[in-house]
């Protein structure tokens, strides 16, 4: 299944059906008397979060949704039936927005959550209603109440306890597959993932936290370039990161930092905000350095971070139990 986290579509709501104008024809009332029902009102527009769903797929092929549209009342005072509500599923961490404008009109981040878009039009009034002193046999009834119509778009940001960030290439996929069951796509080239993946931590009988791994970023990824763009809005929703740099084809400690403070500056050119969440910096692929090598890149990342860092591998398996230790104190 494809992953799509962004389509545009238009929703209507149900038009309320017309009142009618009718009178009684009983053989025991010989002038009768109006019994024109109303019209039944218009299905309303509702968005529903759902945890079953991890993509706006679906609506990428069809643009138009509408309610269904109440029912003309009839003779013998029956009101017409209302019409049937349109509710429509989305993953959870969607967000709607009024396309003309980009208000939010909605930020669905809980399984079950329903949200009103949009209320069908009011059924029109028989002339049941118009009767009077004066107007024993009224010859009016009103039509329903159009539908309201909207395109809106639809953004889906991923709700993760923690995001793995980094430069291409540097073991995010890898670890992810490790840690939890997840299997996204691994091989040795940059950009491997093209779409972010979830996986499920367990760390205890019954505790466990969902980690998002986020497409490689790369320098000027908050300005369009590369994949970064496009999958950086992922990561707002999240705690903390896990950051991690590949460290293993670095000539010194200060080309393997540098990893780190371009990622660092395309988050805050993106949202300054993200530079306040809780980071945990993890150094990788390690199993094929040597401890001295190892210890000489720890040292230099703990010295200008002035905190720890954690040298890992996934392949080896080394330090991977302290790194879940470390997750329930990142949170």
């Amino acid at each position: 299944m494809r992953f799509i986290d962004e389509v545009k579509i238009t929703i209507s709501s149900g038009k309320g059906g017309d009142g009618c104008v009718a009178f009684r024809r009983e053989k025991s009332v010989p002038r009768g008397g109006p019994a024109g029902g109303d019209g039944g009102d218009g299905g309303n527009v509702y968005f529903e979060a759902d945890e079953g769903i991890n993509t706006l797929l679906y609506y990428r092929g069809i643009k138009y949704y509408k309610a269904e549209g109440g029912e003309p009342g009839g003779g013998s005072s029956c009101d017409g039936r209302a019409g049937e509500d349109l509710i429509l599923k989305v993953p959870v961490g969607t967000i709607v927005r009024l396309e003309e404008t980009n208000e939010v009109l909605a930020d669905l981040t809980d399984h079950g959550q329903k949200v009103l878009l949009l209320e069908g039009g009011r059924g029109g009034l028989g002339n049941t209603n118009f009767k009077s002193a004066t107007n024993q046999i009224p010859q009016r009834a009103t039509p329903g109440k159009e539908g309201v119509e909207f395109e809106v778009e639809l953004e889906l940001k991923l709700i993760a306890d923690i995001a793995l960030i980094g430069m291409p290439n540097a073991g995010k996929s890898t670890l992810i597959s490790v840690i939890s069951a997840a299997k996204p796509k691994i091989a040795d080239y940059a950009f491997t993932t093209l779409e972010p993946n979830l996986g499920v931590v367990k760390l205890g009988e019954n505790q466990s936290l969902v980690i998002a791994d986020i497409p490689g970023l790369i320098e000027d990824a908050s300005e369009g370039k590369g994949l970064g763009i496009k999958f950086l809005k992922h990561i707002e929703r999240t705690k903390a990161f896990i950051h991690l740099v590949d460290v293993s084809w670095c000539l010194d400690e200060y080309e393997a930092f540098e990893q780190y403070v371009v990622i660092r500056n395309e988050l805050e050119k993106y949202n300054k905000d993200l530079l306040d969440k809780k980071e945990l910096v993890c150094l990788t692929k390690t199993d094929a350095m040597t401890e001295e090598e190892i210890a000489k890149f720890v040292s230099f990342f703990e010295q200008n971070l002035d905190r720890k860092v954690l040298p890992i591998s996934s392949v080896s398996g080394k330090s991977i139990d302290d790194l879940k230790g470390l997750l329930v104190r990142l949170l």
